[in-house]
Parts: structure tokens; sequence; C-alpha cells
């Protein structure tokens, strides 16, 4: 049995554009029906978890997980420039006071890629006002963190949305082939993550920081490809964990990897295994991730804040949370604060331009009525939770 360290936190992770639904105001809501758009539907009802989070709750700490990271909706809690809805900030003090009473930990993030429309339309992150605005924002949302919340994530994969913004297909979100980040915006997101933890101070003893997805970048043996992943690589990735030092603790978001040779990225091979979303199946990459965010930081402490695979065979989800597992297990007997493991998804849901049919999720649902049904995975998980431990695997996944 693989033990893991007392108050380790086992959950699962969401975002609130992809399970909430007819987040109207998000801008990514008029992306989804914009003539000619990429996206192969719209996120709709999504999960109708703005309306089910109670049911949702529930059902994890059933299973016997005690922690749940949801992001709040910017969008919802200022719908217009300068307007603040009162209503939506009590709505997401409700989830945390239903996370207490089940016995969950509230993980709280504070912007998960969506923003109003207004702020992109104002300018979006290039906007000089970008990080005053971001800040507001904090100001707006510490009624629902300012008790029983001990962390936040303010950021979710600034590195991501610098990349979307440098002209990145949301369809394409963690891939081989990334482009160039936008280093404005990139700037942008650091400055508004330190003005936003600025204001997270006010509350004591809340911890903050931001969430980075990381790649596992793989060097071949060949000339060039080594100095290529430092180019490739340090603006992608590196850069977002070196400027954490000094954080709360940073969360590590790891799926696969991506080999990177003299030219650059390389597609994935043909005769590995992949997920619905086509990336390696490679459990492996949580640990890997942990790794550079720990030696990157300066040793801050870390959390794995998403890991799991997009597929339709419970089983191999099974199988890559077991190899995930115990090489983050690994990290811990190699000395590496690690506070936690949530799992992505807690349900299936939207993800972005692919729609609904990459299923992350530890929970189906319904489309018509919205039921809810814990996989195999899901209970397996929570098995994992209650004991607080692994059963080692007889062959460690590859």
């Amino acid at each position: 049995m693989l033990t893991f360290p007392q108050g380790f936190l086992w959950g699962a992770a969401t975002a609130a554009h992809q399970i909430e639904g007819n987040n109207v105001n998000s801008n990514w809501w008029p992306k989804e029906h914009a003539e000619g758009t990429t996206m192969v539907e719209p996120s709709g009802d999504a999960a109708d978890s703005f309306h089910r989070y109670r049911e949702d709750i529930k059902l994890l700490a059933d299973l016997g997980l005690n922690s749940y990271r949801f992001s709040i909706e910017w969008a919802r809690i200022e719908p217009e420039r300068g307007f603040t809805s009162r209503s939506a900030v009590d709505h997401y003090r409700r989830m945390v006071d239903t996370c207490h009473e089940f016995g969950i930990e509230p993980i709280v993030t504070l912007m998960h890629f969506t923003v109003p429309r207004w702020f992109e339309n104002d300018g979006f992150w290039r906007a000089k006002d970008a990080a005053d605005l971001f800040a507001h924002y904090t100001e707006l949302a510490l009624p629902v963190v300012a008790e029983g919340v001990n962390y936040v994530c303010t950021i979710n994969e600034p590195n991501i949305a610098a990349m979307l913004a440098g002209g990145e297909d949301a369809a394409n979100l963690v891939a081989h082939g990334l482009p160039d980040p936008d280093l404005q915006v990139a700037d942008a997101l650091l400055l508004s993550h330190q003005r936003s933890r600025e204001v997270l101070s006010q509350v004591s003893g809340l911890k903050t920081g931001w969430t980075i997805a990381t790649q596992a970048f793989v060097a071949v043996e060949e000339e060039g490809a080594a100095e290529k992943l430092v180019e490739y690589g340090h603006p992608r990735e590196d850069w977002y964990l070196e400027n954490v030092k000094g954080d709360d603790f940073v969360g590590v978001q790891a799926y696969t990897r991506t080999f990177i040779g003299p030219e650059g990225p390389r597609p994935v091979a043909e005769n590995v295994e992949t997920t619905l979303t086509g990336w390696e199946f490679f459990p492996p990459a949580a640990g890997i991730g942990v790794r550079a965010a720990w030696e990157l930081t300066d040793h801050v402490p870390v959390m794995v804040t998403e890991n799991g695979i997009a597929t339709a065979d419970d089983s191999r989800r099974i199988a890559y949370t077991q190899g995930a597992l115990e090489g983050l297990h690994a990290c811990i007997d190699d000395g590496i604060d690690l506070l936690g493991y949530l799992h992505w998804s807690a349900l299936d849901n939207y993800e972005w331009a692919s729609g609904f049919k990459p299923t992350f999720g530890l929970i189906a649902w319904d489309k018509q009525t919205f039921a809810r049904t814990p996989k195999p995975s899901a209970s397996w998980l929570g098995e994992v939770a209650r004991r607080n431990g692994l059963e080692a695997s007889v062959t460690p996944a590859a």
C-alpha cells in the first residue's frame, strides 16, 4: 500500500462555463454561436450544474472524496462593467457552504479561461487597465472566499490563455505545435495574478496561487533538439513556474507529453495509445509536471489541480489514474510538498471547441434529464481517498 500524507486532498475539479450552462454574458458564449465558428456545438445548458451543484457536491462526498475545485464566473458576478450581481456572489457563497455541509474542502478558482463580454470588448488582457479590472473583480469575489476557504487559484492556465491570445485554436488547448504566446497578454496575466493575490491577502490564512498546464516536453536524441526544447518550452511553461516564487502554492495540470525535435514539437506517434483528444496516454505526466514545478519555483508547495484523460473506456481512466498516482507518490517520497490530487473532471463536461464528445468525467449525466451516474472510476478513486492510500500495481503503468 502506498500511503499518502495525512490531510492529503483527494478530489475532482470543474470549471464554471464547462458545467454550469447558459453562461450568456461570458465571452465564450458568442464565440460558440458565431457564424462559421470552429466550435462543434454550443455549451447550452451544459450539465446544468448552476442549479444542481448541491447534488454534485454530495455525490463527491458520498464517493469518498474530500475536496472539490470549482471556478466562479466573473461574467455572472459582474455581467456589465461596474455592475455587481449580489445574487451571483451569494450563489457561489452557497456553494462554499454546501461543500462544508458535506465535509468537502472547497478550492475556488477565480478565472478559468472565460471573462465577461464587456472585458473582451474593452481590450481583453491587452487593455491598460486589465489588472485593475481583475483586482476589482477579486474584491467583488471576497465574500465568496472570506470564510471557510483555504485555497484560491487566481488564474487557470495563464500559459494556455496567452497562447489562445496568440492565435491558438480552442480545439487544441494542449497539444503539439502550440503557437507563440502573446507576451503582452502573459505579462498582463502575471500582473493580474499578483494584484489579485494582494486583494486576497486581506483574508487571514488564505493560500493563493495560479495553475500551470505542464506538458512534459521531451527532447529527442538528435542534434539541436535540447536547445530547441529550451527555446520552445520556456515561454510556454517554465516562465510561468519561475514567476510563482513566493506564492503560497502552485497548481499543476498535467495530461500528456510532447516530443521536441530540432525542428520543434512533433505529432503524436502513430503506434501509441491515444485518448479522445488525440493526446498520448501517458500517466507519468503528472509526476513530471510536479517535479518541474517544485524545482522551478524553488520549492513552492504543489497541488495537482487537474489530471485525467478523455476516454469512453472507463477501465483506461482507472489505469491512467493509477499510474499517475504512483508517480505522485514517488514525488512525495523524494521530499516534494504535494498538497493534493484533483482529478479532471468531476463531470463529463463541455470541452470548449470539441463540445461534449471528449468525456473526462468521473460522473456521467443524461443530456435530457441531467441525471447523474457515477462511473466505476469514481468509486475506485473514492476508495483510494477513503484509505488515503493506493495499492501499488504489480506492473507500473508505462
